[in-house]
């Protein structure tokens, strides 16, 4: 479980919420379609092949965790895309591939260094 200031979001929370969006194509997809233009529920959820409800809850999951945001006017809810949860999850994939690059340029340097019968550093 994470620790959590009170009264605070801490980014590994927020991040679990984006990184589950994410895990489904249904709601990539949408966040692809998203990123060309606004759209409105039923633009939307024409391209799936299932029940309104079940598609509402993908929309709920991006909103609730800030990928997407709606406004309604009169009877059309329109959703828009928001980037700075996906630069969140970005900063954070990027910190752990520096991370591992740096790891694997060190087990690269060792075995270097085994192969040509030198002592490890």
């Amino acid at each position: 479980m994470h620790q959590q200031a009170i009264g605070a979001t801490p980014p590994l929370v927020a991040m679990d919420g984006i990184f589950k969006a994410l895990a489904d194509p249904t709601r990539r997809d949408v966040l692809e379609r998203l990123s060309r233009k606004s759209a409105s529920v039923s633009e939307l959820a024409e391209p799936y092949r299932m029940a309104m409800p079940s598609f509402l809850q993908h929309l709920k999951m991006l909103e609730n965790c800030g990928l997407v945001r709606s406004s309604k006017a009169g009877r059309v809810r329109t959703y828009e895309l928001t980037a700075e949860p996906l630069k969140l999850a970005e900063d954070w994939l990027g910190r752990q591939r520096r991370l591992w690059e740096r790891r694997l340029d060190q087990l690269d340097d060792y075995l270097l260094t085994m192969k040509d019968g030198g002592d490890p550093p």
